[in-house]
């Protein structure tokens, strides 16, 4: 643990990726790339789970400062590279800003969800609001937390849930979905670091015609979905090697 952060770490000297995950998630996620990096990337590599998720602890409130605040502190100085899904890709610009202290060199959020309705923020802030639900089986909750963070269920990660009393709940702390939508305009003003954004191509929440209003040259992963980081983790080696020629 680092200050409450839950950190894996591994790889060798050298330049250091970070690898943020998405909402609901847990930095196992990234299980498939990292097993990929000992031939992709020249150093090391730093995986969180995310405040208020896993075995990281809570916040008393979220957003996504507040979130770059505590991955900064476990990160360093740097200098680091970043890549992100979704939320994770978000923190990830939040921190090539330079306001956090960490020198990022690169950084790429992959499946940020660009649109936002008035509906879906009010959805999130419903949900945040909800105390964490109880269930009687870790099984149940496994399967809930699963679908939460849009992962399989047929080989779940045990860190997605926790005891409570006698039953089992989310990890995930609910106060998380208040993070609300984000700023990426004013982000990618703002980035400090060699920006790319990427998506799956049937992604639903990061499609390509949003990306392009914010780029001109989105990375669009053909035949994947949100979750592409998941589905197919080599699709993600180029991504990689755009961070490693940045450096």
């Amino acid at each position: 643990m680092d200050n409450g952060l839950f950190v894996e770490r591994g790889g060798t000297p050298g330049p250091t990726l970070v690898l943020l995950h998405g909402l609901g998630a847990t930095g196992d996620v990234w299980s498939g790339l990292r097993d990929l990096l000992a031939d992709a990337w020249p150093g090391g590599w730093v995986i969180p789970d995310l405040p208020g998720h896993g075995r990281s602890s809570a916040l008393p409130g979220y957003s996504f400062g507040a979130l770059a605040a505590e991955v900064a502190r476990a990160v360093g100085p740097g200098p680091v590279a970043v890549l992100g899904h979704s939320l994770g890709g978000v923190v990830g610009l939040t921190l090539a800003s330079g306001w956090f202290g960490v020198r990022v060199v690169a950084a790429c959020g992959v499946g940020i969800k660009v649109s936002w309705a008035p509906a879906e923020l009010a959805k999130a802030a419903a949900l945040a609001a909800k105390p964490a639900r109880v269930f009687g089986t870790a099984a149940e909750a496994l399967d809930r937390a699963a679908r939460v963070a849009g992962l399989p269920t047929a080989s779940p990660d045990a860190r997605l849930i926790a005891a409570d009393g006698d039953g089992w709940r989310l990890a995930l702390d609910p106060g998380a979905f208040a993070v609300g939508r984000p700023d990426l305009p004013g982000l990618l003003a703002a980035a400090r670091a060699e920006v790319t954004l990427a998506a799956g191509e049937t992604d639903p929440m990061s499609q390509g015609e949003h990306l392009r209003a914010l780029v001109p040259d989105p990375v669009i992963l053909a035949g994947l979905g949100h979750n592409a980081h998941v589905d197919d983790p080599a699709a993600l080696l180029a991504l990689v090697e755009r961070l490693r020629a940045a450096w």
